[in-house]
């Protein structure tokens, strides 16, 4: 006699192959429409399923963990960080973690150089120009960015998305500089052609740009406040493709309102959805709405990882990529 499937509940509108595939392999529970789930059905999904599929939208924190039933024994996150899920008390009531790290750090590496690009050679304000019809033609001042070969890079973070960053900055010239909890060891160091510095004051006072790439975590939660901000040259730039908590969100706008830095760009915020409205005035700062990891093949990549996670739970074996607190 087959053993019955798992029950499978997942969050958010997914790829349609990563949907079709968790179908065919599981009793699985699709959201009719890409609106988050609230409190009450997120609750309610965890207390009738065998494993849960959040994405980094939904909350999953201690007080609804509480309300999860005895049936639930995986929560398979889609998406690399965990910061939205209380993965001790999960631990503590017999529930695993997964995750998909990997497969989104070219993307996210990417987007990171992009927005180094946008703001230094104000590629927006050129697209603004020519969408309002503005331009009258070439001038040999008009819009005068920088070039970045040369220029300083200081990358807060030095996992596997930073050393990607770190890759495709040397490529355009850039001069490679970290910090991280941990010292690279000296081969990677040499490959990437990397500065480590063990005080981050220091390397961010000599830097023309800073790339966040590091995890959110209580440790790095304003990691860049107001104090370090000022650090900064007048003319530097600031990137963040990592966590929105890592600055000080209003401390950076008054500060770039101020003139005191030179530009931002930006794809994650503090506050999620709600951004600061004078951050969106701003010629010198360009903002994406989260798309990092916004390809194609990022999230049907993103999707396979979470059916390898609860496959393998399935199986009666460790998912590949279960989180437990001492890696965060």
């Amino acid at each position: 006699m087959p053993r019955e499937r798992l029950s499978v509940v997942v969050t958010r509108r997914l790829p349609e192959p990563v949907e079709t595939r968790l179908s065919e392999l599981f009793d699985v529970q699709l959201r009719p429409d890409d609106a988050p789930m609230t409190r009450s059905e997120l609750a309610s999904a965890m207390r009738g399923a065998d494993v849960l599929v959040p994405t980094v939208t939904d909350t999953i924190d201690a007080a609804l963990l509480a309300q999860a039933g005895e049936r639930l024994k995986l929560i398979a996150n889609y998406g690399a960080g965990v910061d939205h899920i209380d993965v001790a008390t999960a631990r503590q009531r017999g529930v695993l973690v997964s995750n998909t790290p990997g497969v989104l750090t070219d993307d996210t590496a990417d987007m990171a150089m992009a927005l180094i690009l946008s703001v230094v050679r104000r590629i927006p304000e050129g697209l603004a120009v020519m969408q309002k019809g503005d331009w009258d033609g070439w001038a040999p001042t008009a819009l005068l960015g920088g070039r970045i070969a040369g220029r300083r890079l200081g990358i807060l973070g030095m996992g596997r998305i930073g050393q990607a960053v770190a890759r495709r900055a040397s490529a355009f010239g850039m001069q490679v500089h970290y910090h991280n909890r941990r010292r690279l060891r000296s081969e990677v160091e040499r490959d990437l052609e990397a500065t480590y510095w063990e005080s981050l004051d220091q390397m961010v006072a000599r830097m023309d740009v800073i790339s966040i790439n590091c995890p959110s975590t209580p440790s790095t939660f304003h990691l860049m406040n107001a104090r370090r901000l000022k650090l900064l040259k007048p003319g530097a730039v600031i990137v963040n493709t990592s966590r929105g908590e890592v600055i000080d969100e209003h401390a950076l706008t008054r500060m770039l309102r101020a003139g005191e830095i030179a530009g931002a760009g930006l794809d994650v915020y503090e506050h999620g959805t709600d951004i600061n409205p004078r951050l969106r005035e701003l010629s010198n700062v360009v903002l994406l709405p989260h798309m990092g990891s916004a390809t194609v093949e990022g999230r049907d990549e993103m999707g396979e990882k979470v059916i390898i996670n609860i496959k393998t739970f399935e199986d009666g074996h460790r998912p590949p990529d279960q989180v437990v607190p001492s890696m965060l």
